[in-house]
């Protein structure tokens, strides 16, 4: 009885110390989602000042070009009113200056003709007999033709007042607000020096035509394009390893000329440097950046390795034997859990290997694809 007495305090003091670590754990959960928590109300926050701006620069951007268009416009079509009224006004211009020299010479004849006809016959009939002379050489039955108003030009303009409907259906149409894009990036899977990005639709009623991914590493401020086409998985390669990098995707919808809005950008790094063969075997000759290797005439042979392990378990590898030159039993690509000097062959236990003629072949035993 004593002795299980003593021992209860024990137990009491273990059942508080598991409540305490609960609690704590708990709480760092609890700590986890209030950040998570914040981290969504900071995208909300940060994504929609960012769309007012967006707006705001766009629609402004839009009524300075619709400003200047109308302008232009505008001067276009009163260049138009001068040259009609310059080019139909000229001949109004010759006919007034010819029946103005007709007044004037009229007022001319008749004041002569009166003088003449004040001084009378007799000594000044020479006077007379001059201005009869000189107005019969004047024809004043020839009177200039004016046209009638009918025939001369009456400016106006024609302004459809349909096109402020038209403007405005388009206005009250431009533009949507999103409260998420159409496209998501959905995995991003480390590769040597790469990584594939896959990425898939959110939107069941968004049919889309073709996607575009960018990325940057996280220190920049610029995302560059990476792809544009129809697939909606890529591997970007060129990725320097234990570098953060963000990639994001949109798309272009059916018959559409614009893209969507971003996804949420996603951060990835592949922990895998590029694969390159090991160099200095004299068996094979390496190309610059050591990813290709060929057999060359050296008499040497044996396992070329690559220089560090790029691949571990649960990864998919895929071998493609594009072209083979000169046949050899020991010809064969393929994965080992280790690196072992002194064999000639990957027909070894710990090893996988595809030869030539597409045999598989494991812990040396065959097995035809």
């Amino acid at each position: 009885m004593r002795g299980a007495m003593e021992l209860e305090p024990e137990l009491l003091l273990q059942e508080a110390r598991e409540s305490v670590e609960a609690a704590q754990s708990y709480r760092r959960e609890l700590g986890h989602r209030l950040e998570g928590l914040r981290e969504a109300r900071r995208q909300i926050k940060e994504s929609a000042s960012q769309t007012r701006d967006v707006l705001k620069q766009h629609f402004n951007d839009l009524k300075g070009t619709l400003g200047k268009l109308l302008d232009e416009r505008l001067v276009t079509l009163l260049q138009e009113v001068d040259t009609i009224e310059q080019e139909t006004i000229k001949p109004l211009d010759d006919c007034q200056k010819l029946i103005e020299h007709g007044v004037s010479t009229a007022e001319d004849l008749v004041r002569e003709g009166e003088i003449a006809m004040l001084d009378g016959v007799g000594e000044e009939n020479e006077k007379l007999w001059s201005f009869t002379k000189k107005a019969s050489h004047i024809q004043l039955d020839s009177l200039p033709e004016v046209p009638l108003l009918v025939d001369v030009p009456c400016l106006s303009a024609q302004l459809d007042d349909s096109i402020l409907n038209i403007v405005k259906d388009h206005i009250f149409k431009h533009g949507t607000v999103a409260s998420r894009p159409p496209v998501q990036i959905e995995e991003l899977i480390e590769k040597p020096g790469g990584i594939i990005v896959r990425w898939c639709k959110v939107d069941d009623d968004f049919t889309a035509q073709d996607y575009r991914l960018q990325f940057r590493k996280s220190t920049s401020n610029h995302f560059e394009d990476v792809y544009v086409g129809s697939e909606t998985e890529f591997i970007v390669l060129h990725i320097d390893p234990n570098v953060d990098y963000q990639f994001r995707v949109c798309a272009r919808g059916d018959g559409r000329q614009e893209w969507s809005p971003w996804s949420v950008p996603q951060i990835g790094h592949s922990t895998l440097v590029p694969h390159e063969w090991t160099a200095g075997f004299e068996g094979y000759s390496l190309s610059s950046r050591r990813n290709i290797a060929l057999r060359n005439d050296s008499e040497s042979s044996g396992v070329l390795y690559s220089r560090a392990p790029t691949y571990f378990c649960g990864q998919t590898l895929t071998f493609r034997v594009e072209t083979v030159g000169q046949p050899d039993r020991r010809d064969s690509i393929g994965v080992c859990a280790e690196k072992q000097d002194g064999y000639d062959s990957l027909q070894r236990d710990q090893a996988v290997c595809i030869s030539t003629n597409g045999n598989s072949l494991a812990i040396s035993q065959e097995v035809i694809l």
